[in-house]
């Protein structure tokens, strides 16, 4: 079940998060443009606490039941779906292999020789691979990146998905599906390869993974313990409100003045050196001392001008993730509701874009 298969029906993107399960249907009226891709729908719906824990699925019927809402809510016809396992579930190694043998040959030979790279025993863990292209080291070799992670992760997201009525026909990596997504708001789908080096700070409710794109491929990614909660946690210390309150006034704007220079301006720039240090890591770990672009995603980069202050602190260009500026929507999407999600919907949309590999 964890595949890297290439599917060519649309695909609902179903991403479950710690606090959210956020889906995406997408059309395509056309070849690999951005410009062609159509929203048919969308919903974003809120998990119950602890339903997922750590980036695993605590209570699987819970989350099937959330899915089952998002379901209804967005109208979707459409059941077969493309759901990621987070990046900390997976072991991705690039192997290199004869050019010569077929995907047949190629996936007998991993089978072989899998536990070389899996120290999990092999029945405990799915296995799949995909051809990156060929060798840097040799003509007659191909890089191919070997993905596993333990089938607990997998099979849960599957059940998952059964709960609310769809079937899993993809299981990909959450980093993967953000490459998709960065492909296209880059402008670089299908075999054209942005030469920058772009890294994106997906800022979730608990954790910030910062991922590096060099030529369209990732090749870093750094998860740190920090994210949306702590603003949340912050506002609730400091008014005395409930959790679900403070987020409730947080997204209507109704906090009081103190909010924005006490609150959400120190946050701000937490938020930005915690990307500093997410980028330090990533230069003192390679050969790159600088990235041309940095994409924030994620919830919390929907705050206000954020992309502005982080762009003064680490004087790198900045802008805030939208898969959808060249996109069109169906008559039912509000285009303002679908611009405020759109930070926390790209892996979402990677997730769909399967569909039209």
């Amino acid at each position: 079940m964890f595949s890297f298969g290439r599917k060519k029906t649309a695909l609902l993107g179903v991403d479950i998060s710690s606090t959210t399960i956020k889906l995406i249907e997408l059309s395509q009226s056309g070849g690999a443009s951005a410009s062609l891709f159509h929203v048919e729908t969308y919903a974003v719906e809120p998990l119950p606490p602890n339903a997922v824990v750590e980036k695993k699925i605590a209570d699987v019927d819970a989350v099937g039941q959330t899915l089952q809402k998002a379901v209804a809510r967005s109208g979707t016809k459409t059941t077969r779906a493309a759901v990621a396992v987070s990046g900390s579930a997976v072991i991705t190694k690039v192997i290199s292999m004869s050019a010569n043998l077929s995907a047949a040959e190629m996936e007998t030979q991993i089978q072989l020789e899998a536990d070389q790279y899996i120290p999990y025993p092999l029945e405990e863990v799915n296995i799949d691979f995909d051809v990156l292209g060929p060798s840097s080291s040799s003509p007659d070799m191909v890089d191919v990146l070997l993905a596993a992670s333990r089938r607990e992760n997998v099979d849960d997201r599957v059940s998952a998905l059964d709960i609310g009525g769809l079937t899993a026909v993809v299981v990909d990596v959450e980093a993967y599906a953000m490459e998709n997504a960065c492909a296209l708001v880059l402008g670089a789908r299908g075999d054209e390869r942005s030469e920058q080096t772009v890294a994106v700070a997906d800022v979730g409710a608990a954790t910030t993974n910062l991922h590096v794109l060099h030529e369209g491929r990732i090749v870093y990614t750094r998860e740190q313990n920090f994210g949306g909660h702590q603003l949340i946690e912050e506002i609730q210390r400091r008014y005395s409100l409930p959790r679900d309150q403070a987020y409730q006034k947080l997204l209507e704007g109704t906090l009081p003045e103190t909010f924005e220079p006490e609150i959400l301006t120190p946050f701000k720039e937490t938020l930005a050196q915690q990307i500093g240090r997410a980028l330090q890591f990533f230069y003192s770990a390679s050969t790159f001392n600088r990235v041309d672009q940095l994409i924030i995603a994620g919830g919390s980069a929907g705050i206000k001008k954020v992309d502005e202050l982080v762009e003064d602190r680490l004087g790198i260009h900045t802008v805030v993730a939208n898969p959808f500026t060249h996109m069109s929507l169906a008559p039912h999407i509000k285009a303002q509701d679908i611009a405020r999600d759109a930070p926390s919907l790209m892996i979402a949309v990677g997730l769909a874009l399967r569909g039209f590999d």
